[in-house]
């Protein structure tokens, strides 16, 4: 009776991929909800505590989004800024509107990956945080409105797939176009390779799941369409999931479009339906002014990685040699290396005792930097007045989303316009005195660092860290990364060259010719 009369207080947890019963919340939890005795017999404990810390131990926490940026033209900052309050690791953005196909810092230890043919229309990217850029092993831009990324975390493969989808009235053909790349992307992902495509759809998919409850939940918004029918039909094809579909919110936190008077859900995130159980929250986030009509929609995804001895990376402190540049710095630090060397004039013979002893005298006499990235040169015009105009416009945004009155309306224009002028003011100064420094002896050096800055974060991968087969899968086992190299040398040793081909061909023409 005990059991029965506590059923009525267990949420409702479940969700395809992850289904918790009444019956198994008490026995795991006990009657009061805490680790306790159900029918007399002691539950939990210790053992519980130690698998729970196991399998903390095997899994990797990550908050992917996606986001219709509108365009990225001056929002890059501030774009990472948001980022990095709402703790968001990796992001993909659409109708970036910047053509070329690279990539580049935004700052706040953000790089953006972009693709784009036109300066104003369509475009696609993914935004990521530092410590996934050097995990990047594969960036695959398809078209103006399809790119992905293979990521490699921690033994697992995730697939970061950003989408545009044309229009309601973009033509039919076009639309086919899109999803036909879609589907050739999602072909070339093996099967047991994690995948989350977010993307901006336009198109809904109903509020219900009656007939389609393998792909999706019941927490659309408004009826369904002919974009959301290919967004479902899409789903069925590649065995994926609507995430944001499966989580019960308010309608605030499914809404990801508002304009006039237009609610609707045209973003989404998507995810293999097998992987689905990894995905324990997907929401709206409301109450930013990055993008004027769009919300960005987040999930939070826990990946069950193999478990591996991780080496700390250590920050290289460097000693600033650059203050011997200042006579009482350098005279100070002559003083203190004549007493580390016992007052002698003449260095003994013995060099590396000596440069030690040099090296540590500088350490302590001029100290060490701190090891951390130094600030973007890109960014450094995000300055207190700039990040206080937008504090204020994204508060203006907020409140015309809860009180749409045209006083708040105009009050909320009236701040964008005004922190694009801060953001123009503050760039020119930046940039003026960059300009100014250049010109000197020193700044020279800093032109050829900003040039070694920028080729570096334009670059995709940044190192080469995996093996792939023949059919380009990733590696992952040494014995079959052995193999691979096996084959490789085989063929490099074995087989003959073209140049060697030809002049076998040539001295056999003369033999026969003879």
């Amino acid at each position: 009776m005990r059991i029965v009369s506590t059923l009525n207080f267990i949420p409702d947890r479940s969700r395809p991929g992850l289904t918790t019963t009444a019956i198994g919340a008490v026995d795991l939890q006990g009657a009061g909800g805490n680790w306790a005795t159900v029918g007399g017999r002691s539950r939990g404990g210790r053992r519980v505590r130690r698998q729970r810390e196991k399998r903390k131990g095997k899994s990797v926490g990550l908050r992917i989004g996606t986001l219709n940026v509108g365009t990225m033209t001056g929002k890059g900052r501030e774009l990472a800024d948001m980022m990095e309050r709402r703790k968001v690791d990796i992001l993909c953005v659409q109708e970036t509107r910047w053509k070329g196909s690279k990539a580049r810092s935004i700052g706040a230890v953000f790089k953006l990956f972009y693709y784009g043919v036109d300066s104003k229309r369509n475009g696609v990217g993914v935004v990521l945080k530092e410590e996934f850029v050097r995990n990047v092993l594969e960036v695959k831009r398809v078209s103006d409105r399809v790119m992905s990324l293979k990521l490699e975390i921690e033994g697992v493969m995730l697939n970061v797939v950003s989408g545009y989808a044309p229009q309601v009235g973009c033509e039919l053909e076009e639309k086919e176009r899109f999803w036909s790349e879609l589907d050739e992307v999602m072909e070339s992902i093996p099967t047991g390779e994690r995948v989350v495509i977010g993307a901006d759809f336009n198109g809904h998919v109903v509020e219900g799941n009656t007939g389609d409850e393998e792909v999706m939940g019941k927490f659309g918004v408004k009826e369904r369409n002919l974009e959301g029918q290919m967004v479902v039909d899409f789903a069925k094809r590649m065995d994926m999931a609507v995430v944001n579909t499966y989580f019960q919110k308010r309608e605030e936190h499914r809404v990801t479009y508002k304009s006039g008077g237009r609610r609707t859900q045209v973003d989404y995130i998507l995810c293999r339906r097998g992987n689905l159980k990894e995905i324990s929250d997907c929401k709206v986030v409301v109450g930013e002014s990055v993008a004027r009509q769009h919300r960005m929609v987040v999930c939070r995804m826990t990946l069950m990685v193999c478990k591996k001895k991780r080496s700390k990376i250590e920050l290289e402190k460097k000693t600033k040699w650059w203050k011997l540049k200042k006579e009482e710095c350098c005279e100070e630090f002559r003083q203190k290396l004549r007493q580390a060397l016992g007052g002698q004039v003449v260095l003994p013979d013995d060099w590396e005792t000596t440069a030690e002893v040099i090296r540590e005298t500088g350490r302590k006499v001029l100290g060490v930097s701190s090891g951390r990235r130094k600030e973007d040169k890109e960014t450094c015009w995000w300055n207190e007045e700039v990040q206080d105009s937008i504090q204020r416009k994204r508060l203006a945004k907020k409140k015309w989303d809860m009180d749409r009155t045209e006083e708040n309306r105009q009050e909320y224009k009236e701040l964008q316009r005004r922190v694009k002028r801060e953001v123009s003011k503050a760039k020119q100064k930046a940039y003026d005195e960059l300009y100014t420094r250049l010109d000197t002896r020193e700044g020279q050096k800093d032109l050829y660092r900003l040039a070694r800055q920028r080729d570096r974060d334009g670059k995709d991968v940044q190192q080469v860290r995996v093996i792939k087969d023949r059919d380009g899968r990733v590696l992952t086992s040494e014995e079959s990364v052995q193999r691979r190299w096996k084959e490789y040398f085989e063929e490099l040793m074995n087989e003959e060259n073209e140049r060697e081909k030809r002049v076998e061909g040539v001295n056999s023409v003369e033999r026969e010719s003879r």
